[in-house]
């Protein structure tokens, strides 16, 4: 099949996050698909961007072909960003029926974080005679109003309320990587049949070709040999809730527990200060790590974290990237997010922690500490084995081709 991805903010190895749109079309393009993504020249999301001069600048990326659209730069969530996005749908729109022809896609999917690109996808579809899949990562608008604070009335909220609608009843197929949106679309007008969860996973290569830590990272891991380590990796946001996971940091009495956190963003320094200040001495920051060194990272942990402020928007299900990171580890993993049936419950690979309380965090620490080392073992392969079966981009990417089939 000719498969045409449209996702602003699509990534690489190279460019860095998102990587969920390169996994899927590199295991597409193995199988045998002719596969085309269109992003915007700037993600937030991404480490490097690429440098183009023109729209629909075309370069090849391990036999995916990326097409780039000039949308502009941007910072935080503001207006500016607003006007990315409509540059690039626009350039789609206005585009499609020649690109269509030029293209010759079988199969349209419309992958953004927010739903306006399901208008150029819709027209490109109708003028190809393709299939038109709709791919959900968050939940747009809600997030908007149930976390950003915006009203439901606010004119951006009402557009966008107005193309998730639209996506939900022109879509062939829904992609959801949250597992228990159903009900939510099907109330905006998705057909229940049409409702397809394929989450985010792993890819079997980079932990089997796993590369070496930074030395930094290795001294420091050296320097606490005999101590349990309790390991976070990923972004120092508001939204990942760290100042609770220092608060148990705090709290705890057992020296030989310590707590290294990888990776940036911007409540870093300010977690940083706190420490300092605090003198919290069992806190360690270390910088990010590329996606490649992630499985030597976290082998050299006894668990890791995971957690979020409590919010509704995760009645909608979890599907953290760091999560099938975690898991395929083979250590437990201590969940802090106020979600119900996770992954980790499932597959009785960890803990559930409460967000908002650090005795309920600390005591899932000392539990697994206190754990026999064959049943602390025992609970960190049920995660390795459940993504290994359920949740590497081999198989992610060929039930994608199932739910295409099925259009």
């Amino acid at each position: 099949m000719n498969i045409l991805l449209l996702d602003h903010y699509a990534g690489s190895p190279e460019m860095g996050m998102e990587f969920r749109p390169y996994y899927m079309a590199r295991e597409w393009v193995k199988m045998g698909h002719n596969v085309r993504i269109v992003a915007g020249d700037y993600s937030h999301l991404r480490i490097k961007n690429p440098s183009i001069k023109k729209d629909f600048t075309t370069r090849k990326i391990d036999g995916i072909k990326y097409t780039w659209l000039i949308t502009g730069d941007y910072e935080g969530n503001g207006v500016k960003r607003a006007f990315t996005m409509f540059r690039y749908t626009r350039k789609l729109w206005d585009n499609a029926k020649g690109l269509a022809r030029a293209w010759k896609p079988d199969v349209v999917i419309a992958s953004s974080t927010y739903p306006l690109d399901t208008y150029p996808a819709q027209k490109i579809a109708k003028f190809a005679g393709a299939k038109y899949i709709h791919e959900v990562h968050d939940m747009w608008p809600a997030t908007l109003y149930e976390i950003g604070g915006m009203s439901k009335k606010h004119p951006f909220v009402v557009m966008l309320q107005a193309a998730e609608n639209s996506a939900y009843k022109h879509c062939d197929q829904v992609v959801a990587l949250l597992p228990d949106s159903k009900e939510y679309m099907v109330k905006h007008g998705l057909r229940p049949k049409k409702f397809h969860n394929i989450q985010n996973g792993i890819l079997e290569e980079e932990w089997q070709d796993k590369l070496p830590l930074p030395d930094e990272h290795k001294q420091l891991f050296d320097s606490l040999t005999g101590k349990f380590v309790v390991l976070y990796m990923g972004g120092h946001a508001l939204s990942n809730a760290l100042d609770i996971l220092i608060d148990a940091a705090k709290n705890e009495i057992d020296k030989n527990v310590a707590f290294v956190l990888v990776g940036d963003g911007v409540e870093k320094k300010k977690l940083m200060e706190r420490v300092k200040n605090e003198q919290i001495n069992n806190v360690y920051f270390l910088p990010p790590v590329k996606k490649t060194m992630v499985p030597s990272l976290v082998e050299r942990a006894d668990c890791s974290y995971m957690g979020a402020l409590d919010s509704p928007l995760y009645r909608f299900g979890l599907c953290l990237n760091k999560m099938y990171d975690c898991m395929m580890a083979g250590k437990p993993v201590i969940c802090a997010i106020n979600a119900k049936n996770t992954l980790v419950e499932k597959y009785e690979c960890g803990m559930m922690a409460d967000p908002t309380d650090v005795n309920s965090i600390n005591k899932c620490i000392h539990l697994i500490k206190a754990m026999p080392k064959q049943e602390r073992n025992k609970m960190g392969m049920n995660g390795k084995n459940a993504v290994l079966e359920n949740f590497t981009y081999k198989k992610l990417a060929e039930q994608f081709i199932r739910v295409i089939k099925q259009a």
